[in-house]
C-alpha cells in the first residue's frame, strides 16, 4: 500500500474516532487503536481465516471477563486493518452505489465499533444483530 492510500486511511480513522461518543473516546484512551496495513502471518494461522477476511483484531481479556483473581490479563489492543477495510468499502461501495470514500469512512466505523463490541463482551451474533457483524 502507497503512503497516500495509508495516509487517507489513517484520516478517516481519525474522523470516524473523534466522531464516536465520549465513552467510547475514553474506552481507546485505555486500549490502543492500532491501524496496520494486514495482521500478521501468525495472527492470520492462529485464527484460520485469510488476510483478505479480516477487518480488524481484539486482542486481551474483555471488560466482562475481567476479574481481580486472574493473575495475569495480557494487554487489551484493537487492531484495524487497512488492506482488509480497503477491500470490504471497494466491494460494498460498488453493491450499495456509494462513493468510495463514504464507504471506506463507513466500514472503517463499523470495524471499530466492531471490536470495541468485543472489548464490552459482545460475541460476533450479537454484533451481526446489532448490525456490526
Amino acid at each position: 500500500m502507497d503512503e497516500a492510500l495509508r495516509e487517507e486511511f489513517d484520516s478517516f480513522v481519525n474522523q470516524v474516532v473523534e466522531e464516536l461518543p465520549d465513552q467510547l473516546t475514553k474506552l481507546l484512551d485505555e486500549t490502543p487503536l492500532i491501524v496496520e496495513d494486514e495482521p500478521a502471518r501468525h495472527v492470520l494461522d492462529a485464527l484460520g481465516v485469510d488476510r483478505a477476511e479480516l477487518c480488524g483484531l481484539f486482542s486481551g481479556v474483555a471488560l466482562t471477563d475481567r476479574s481481580p483473581s486472574l493473575p495475569f490479563e495480557p494487554p487489551t489492543s484493537v487492531y484495524i486493518y487497512r488492506l482488509g477495510v480497503r477491500r470490504l468499502a471497494a466491494q460494498q461501495s460498488r453493491l450499495r452505489r456509494s462513493s468510495r470514500a463514504d464507504e471506506l469512512r463507513r466500514q472503517i466505523r463499523i470495524t471499530v465499533l466492531h471490536e470495541l463490541g468485543h472489548l464490552h463482551g459482545l460475541d460476533e451474533g450479537d454484533l451481526a444483530r446489532l448490525g456490526y457483524g
